[in-house]
């Protein structure tokens, strides 16, 4: 009887066994259906909150948006009205001298907040701006002036420039004694919301009473209707990169749709002319949000199922197993990286070594360098001291020792010139910025010029300067900085050679940069990438060593400049010096 009771004992623990499997099956299925059910109605309540609640976030910011629109707009009505009445631009149309008037419509840029503001004669030109370039330009046909020398209100106008981009303008005629003396046109900016827009909303848009778009985050949808804008294939617009980011796996209620993509549209009123606002927002807000709850529920379900098949499946002793043999080939992997560590060590030591060497070897090239930079910059005033020599023994042939004397003073001013040069050579390569002072380009083109006179004189060359009338001053090497004109003066000179009647034509011009602009009528230059390069040279051999162009880029670079050449359309080299302007506002903040 015993014997027969380990038999049913066994059927037992398997019928155990089994129920037991069954039950977690189903416990499992139970786990997964509840999962399920608690994900879908979870993502359907989100879902419909989320969306109402960036609706209504949406709905704000373009009642905001609308607002700061209008508001820019009243402002910048009452302007021309007001700057109508100006006594200063009253008798400036009336005399004719408006020395005064730029600079009081920029004493109101500032308070108005306008684009530009620009004031009109009765002939529709431009007398005052504060946009200087504009002084001058006829506005005789523009609309702005037209209708506002027809009414006697202010006057609101939106024109499209050759960008695209939309321009909105306010103008009123000005009067004096019952006659018309001009116009003044305000310029309202409303480009500056739609910078600030892109940067919150996906999209938006404003059109005007007749349906087109006048303003948008897009630029490509400037000009069109709606529709139209929808339809369009963007470049990579804000909006499409925000809905190629989301992963669209549950359906949201579209109000439009950008190239077949579902997004929430916003509509709003501007109380100006008819205007309305609109803007595209996507859903990647609300699935967002979604997807992070849901993400958390799926998390808490995942868990469960792990554990529960960490109990049912007993796989402990497999896993150590595992973990032992990962603990094994841990320690090999550590043992080999220790051996690469050693030898990266050893590959170290020999890079120190190379590099070492390599050190050493620059130090004796920089001295060969250096060596034909002292005889390329010695030719210059040993040519000169030439010319000179010939010049003096000819006026003492010819008994007129005074001008003999002149010739040997220039000498003796080009040896101390050399001395200069060399010892400027020398301390090349440990330049120091504080040596540096104002220098009036002015004055050093003169003195290269004078330098070059016996060179220019003999060739014939013909020199046109184009000079600002105040001085230009830059932060640099007097002697230094006449060392690159003199390289670029030769350059011109021998760029000339085959030219019947050679010309060299110097610009100097200030602005945010000095730029002085040297301009030859010669063949131009074959291959401007090698041009800078040490040793580059078209002359012939014995003519030059190929250091004068590339010894003055590193000047102009030391003096914090460029230096760039670039052939002219018409025929020729041109050769740009671009420094930093000193000014006095730069010399008291240093």
């Amino acid at each position: 009887m015993a014997m027969s009771l380990l038999p049913t004992s066994a059927n037992s623990v398997r019928r155990r066994t089994r129920t037991f499997s069954w039950r977690a099956r189903l416990a499992l299925l139970v786990i997964l259906a509840t999962a399920i059910g608690v994900v879908y109605v979870t993502n359907r309540l989100l879902m419909d909150r989320f969306t109402e609640n960036t609706r209504n976030r949406a709905e704000l910011r373009l009642v905001l948006y609308s607002g700061n629109l209008l508001s820019e707009l009243r402002q910048n009505a009452i302007v021309p009205q007001l700057l109508a009445r100006d006594p200063a631009l009253i008798q400036a149309l009336n005399t004719g001298d408006y020395t005064q008037s730029t600079q009081r419509l920029l004493s109101f840029l500032e308070e108005i907040g306008a684009a530009s503001l620009t004031l009109l004669d009765r002939d529709g030109r431009t007398v005052a701006a504060t946009e200087r370039d504009k002084l001058g330009e006829s506005h005789r046909q523009a609309p702005y002036y037209v209708e506002a020398l027809r009414a006697r209100d202010t006057i609101f106008q939106v024109l499209e420039d050759e960008t695209g981009q939309y321009r909105f303008f306010y103008s009123r005629r000005i009067e004096s004694q019952n006659q018309v003396a001009g116009v003044i046109v305000v310029e309202v900016d409303l480009a500056k919301y739609e910078r600030a827009w892109a940067g919150i909303s996906d999209a938006v848009l404003v059109t005007d009473s007749e349906g087109r778009i006048i303003l948008a985050t897009e630029p490509r949808w400037r000009g069109l209707s709606e529709a139209d804008a929808l339809r369009r294939e963007p470049v990579d617009s804000a909006i499409q990169r925000a809905i190629q980011a989301t992963a669209d796996w549950t359906a949201l209620p579209a109000d439009a749709y950008l190239q077949g993509e579902a997004v929430m549209r916003v509509e709003g009123r501007v109380a100006f002319r008819g205007w309305r606002i609109a803007s595209f927002t996507t859903y990647a807000s609300v699935r967002e949000k979604v997807n992070g709850v849901l993400a958390l529920e799926i998390m808490g379900f995942a868990i469960l199922l792990a554990l529960a098949f960490y109990f049912l499946n007993r796989k402990t002793a497999v896993r150590m197993a595992l973990f032992q043999r990962e603990s094994a080939e841990l320690r090999a992997l550590n043992a080999r990286l220790q051996r690469e560590i050693a030898e990266r060590e050893r590959v170290q030591e020999n890079l120190d070594v190379a590099e070492q060497t390599l050190a050493q070897s620059s130090k004796l090239a920089a001295l060969g360098e250096m060596s034909a930079a002292v005889s390329h910059e010695l030719n210059q005033p040993l040519a000169a001291m030439k010319t000179y020599l010939a010049g003096a023994r000819l006026l003492l042939t010819r008994n007129r020792p005074d001008e003999a004397l002149s010739s040997f003073q220039r000498i003796d001013d080009l040896i101390e010139r050399m001395g200069a040069i060399t010892k400027q050579l020398k301390s090349y390569a440990r330049q120091d910025r504080d040596a540096f002072e104002p220098v009036k380009m002015g004055e050093a083109l003169n003195s290269a010029l004078a330098m070059m006179e016996p060179q220019l004189r003999q060739r014939h060359v013909a020199i046109t300067q184009t000079l600002p009338d105040g001085p230009v001053r830059v932060l640099a090497d007097r002697l230094r900085l006449e060392q690159v004109i003199i390289n670029l003066l030769r350059n011109a000179l021998d760029a000339t050679k085959p030219v019947e009647d050679p010309a060299v034509d110097i610009l100097l011009a200030q602005g945010e940069t000095v730029r002085l602009s040297l301009r030859d009528n010669g063949p131009g230059i074959a291959d401007l990438d090698s041009l800078f390069e040490p040793f580059y040279t078209t002359k012939e051999p014995g003519d030059g060593v190929g250091l004068g162009l590339a010894i003055s880029s590193g000047i102009v670079n030391d003096f914090g400049g460029r230096l760039t050449a670039r052939n002219a359309a018409d025929g020729g080299a041109v050769f740009e010096v671009q420094l930093p302007a000193w000014t006095a506002e730069r010399e008291a903040a240093e």
